[in-house]
């Protein structure tokens, strides 16, 4: 079933770091902290490791396993194993497609501040209209896209090992460096930051309830890259002689541990600065792009902290972007034949026209809105808030009703490898993965309505 001169990641650090890089994104900086403070610190935190041990470790082990069986990407694998379910691989590669060129569109505004930090704008970008303002212009910030996708674009045409890999191994290393520089900087230097990680860290059990675990699962399940096709992509690279197991809890470890750290970063910084005022650690754009800036730029030294900030933060979007690019890549070489350079100019054809759109969305095409959303916010919630789930609930029922729990199994402990949890995958899959999910699909499409806030 194994497709023949596949290309492959050279080792386990590599496919890890990839997978990791891929799992470490925008979601882990600018969501999870917000989550992390509103759900007591400690407790969310302690809740969401037990679910990335449960229900994000079955998941990803499902995945991974159905890319390395069958060598294929996401469209391909559905059809070798079930040709009846060959529509779920359709809508794991629609997911990526429709996420690449709005994520690039942000990884743009990253350069932008970036560059501002670097050469010593840290004021000008920490009024409070900058960002409005200039998400607001024509042609700059689709400048920054076209720089950001180009970028991206470079280097999945280099190939998996010599760029996707390559680049992982450099960039991953860096981004946890940094991350933990800027979080024991700013836990020192900013008085009243203490009292910040305390919050953090010590579990809270009055904040414990049904939208903890709910808020912690929808996290974990758009932090993991799970149910876009990507980990499929990965694991029909990854060579018979790796466990997935060891590789999957490797990828939860560096996971978790960005998140964690990155809740260490901004929650202590923010509660500082607006003197433990909750409202204050807002999730989204406005968090990264206008409350950030200003604490970067009312701390000694924060021109350097606000430039190594940005700098980490850009590492964290294109090891994503180049994940989700690299898996579309893969889809246009399975299903139309094409070498590698010309399927790779052709999502960036697409992801150009898209990500344009989605630059002009909040300037020339302002008025122009989907369901009352802007396109960046129409496409982040059909990919995120409908497809997703309903992409990760068709492959729970698949793999524990149709190709069966055994299949996966057998997979995961080819050549001599060994899948401990075996027992846990089985009930994760069959029975509490479905219902999980469910649940995901509903709160966050109450969530998006305002029905109910996470």
């Amino acid at each position: 079933m194994e497709s023949q001169n596949r290309s492959s990641f050279t080792g386990k650090l590599g496919f890890v770091l990839a997978a990791a890089g891929s799992a470490v994104g925008l979601g882990n900086i600018w969501r999870f902290p917000y989550l992390a403070a509103k759900y007591g610190g400690g407790m969310f935190l302690l809740t969401y490791i037990i679910l990335a041990v449960t229900f994000g470790f079955s998941l990803m082990v499902a995945e991974v396993a159905i890319g390395r069986k069958t060598g294929k990407s996401p469209i391909d694998a559905f059809q070798a194993l079930d040709r009846r379910f060959t529509w779920v691989g359709w809508l794991a590669a629609i997911i990526p497609t429709i996420i690449l060129p709005y994520y690039s569109a942000i990884g743009g505004w990253v350069i932008k501040y970036m560059v501002g930090f670097i050469t010593g704008q840290a004021s000008t970008m920490a009024n409070d209209s900058f960002f409005g303002d200039y998400i607001g212009m024509t042609v700059e910030p689709i400048v920054w896209f076209l720089v950001f996708i180009g970028i991206t674009a470079v280097v999945v045409m280099c190939g998996v090992e010599k760029g996707v890999e390559k680049v992982s191994k450099f960039m991953m290393p860096i981004l946890v460096v940094l991350i933990l520089i800027i979080a024991l900087y700013t836990i020192f230097a900013m008085d009243g930051a203490v009292d910040g990680v305390i919050y953090y860290i010590k579990p809270d059990f009055s904040h414990f309830s049904i939208m903890t675990v709910v808020a912690a699962m929808g996290q974990l399940f758009y932090s993991m890259s799970l149910a876009m096709g990507i980990m499929i992509t990965f694991g029909s690279y990854m060579k018979k002689e790796i466990s997935i197991e060891g590789s999957t809890h490797q990828i939860e470890i560096f996971d978790t541990g960005v998140a964690f750290l990155a809740g260490l970063m901004i929650i202590p910084a923010v509660f500082a600065f607006s003197g433990g005022d909750e409202s204050a650690l807002g999730k989204g754009p406005g968090l990264m792009f206008i409350t950030l800036p200003k604490i970067f730029d009312a701390m000694p030294g924060g021109d350097i902290i606000g430039a190594a900030f940005f700098i980490m933060v850009l590492f964290a979007a294109l090891t994503s972007a180049i994940s989700l690019m690299e898996t579309i890549v893969s889809i246009f070489q399975d299903k139309l034949n094409m070498k590698r350079i010309p399927a790779c100019l052709t999502v960036l054809g697409i992801s150009l026209v898209l990500g344009i759109a989605t630059c002009l969305g909040y300037s020339a095409w302002s008025s122009f809105t989907i369901i009352g959303m802007q396109l960046l916010d129409f496409f982040d919630f059909i990919s995120n808030n409908i497809l997703m789930p309903i992409t990760a609930l068709a492959t729970a029922i698949f793999v524990g009703y149709v190709l069966k729990p055994k299949a996966i199994i057998e997979e995961a402990e080819c050549e001599g490898n060994r899948l401990k949890g075996k027992k846990l995958f089985t009930v994760m899959i069959k029975y509490i993965a479905p219902i999980f999910i469910v649940l995901i699909l509903i709160s966050s499409i109450l969530d998006f309505f305002g029905i109910v806030k996470i």
